[in-house]
């Protein structure tokens, strides 16, 4: 997969600096983005610099930014094969019907509206022409009711819903998956586990949380040749807690 290209959306650090970094070692090139612009210096300094990685900072559901970023990313290497919809937000906890209207938008213009803004700039902008792939990150809490998470959760369920929408209106030259990731260890999700991490992992028949590199290797595989008869899928990454939960 020598000099192929990807934009990762959120990737300053967690999850999304881990699928960037899994993708250059691959031989990969990246295009990553972020809020801040000084963590997304020293990530594409971790990645190896300007000749491995760019770096964008915006907003996610910015259309400004993401032309930006689609520009940025052709401007420094010429191409783009994968587009990896990482960046998302859950500001809300509790009941649904106690939410702010307001943060429930919100919610879903980062996390669901934000994602069709972002295809359609990368597919405008080269992967319409070429083809490639998308990979959405979605969660477990989009498989299952997830009390307190309602909003991002019911988001998340959006985005497998929209991932199997555009798999079939993007086919044949463009693969478009989802990756279901469980607790993952990051400063996202800390506060599932923070203080009782070892009560939290009893919960997964694998024994532990999960790694930003467990997301990672899913992502590589659905961008690599190996997954090329495979669209519209949402790769589930939980440590067999879904399993767990019916027993």
């Amino acid at each position: 997969m020598d000099e192929r290209v990807a934009i990762v959306t959120g990737a300053s650090r967690g999850i999304g600096l881990a699928i960037a970094r899994r993708l250059v070692k691959d031989g990969w090139r990246v295009g990553i983005t972020a809020r801040n612009a000084e963590p997304l210096e020293a990530a594409v300094a971790e990645l190896g610099g300007p000749s491995y990685a760019v770096g964008v900072a915006g907003k996610a559901d910015d259309p400004v930014h993401q032309a930006s970023t689609v520009t940025a990313t052709l401007g420094a290497f010429g191409r783009l094969d994968l587009l990896v919809n990482n960046a998302g937000i859950n500001p809300v906890f509790g009941p649904l019907l106690d939410a702010d209207l307001g943060a429930v938008r919100k919610v879903f213009d980062v996390n669901v509206f934000a994602v069709i803004g972002w295809v359609r700039q990368a597919y405008e902008g080269f992967l319409g022409r070429h083809g490639g792939a998308v990979v959405n990150v979605s969660s477990v809490a989009g498989l299952q009711p997830s009390p307190g998470l309602g909003a991002y959760a019911v988001s998340k369920a959006a985005l497998i819903h929209l991932t199997r929408e555009l798999s079939v209106e993007l086919a044949p030259n463009v693969r478009v998956n989802a990756v279901a990731p469980a607790v993952i260890r990051t400063q996202f999700a800390r506060a599932l586990y923070e203080g009782r991490e070892d009560e939290a992992a009893d919960a997964y028949p694998l024994g532990r949380l999960g790694d930003p590199d467990d997301v990672a290797g899913a992502v590589a595989y659905l961008a690599s040749p190996d997954a090329a008869w495979v669209t519209g899928q949402t790769l589930v990454v939980d440590g067999g807690l879904m399993q767990a939960a019916h027993l």
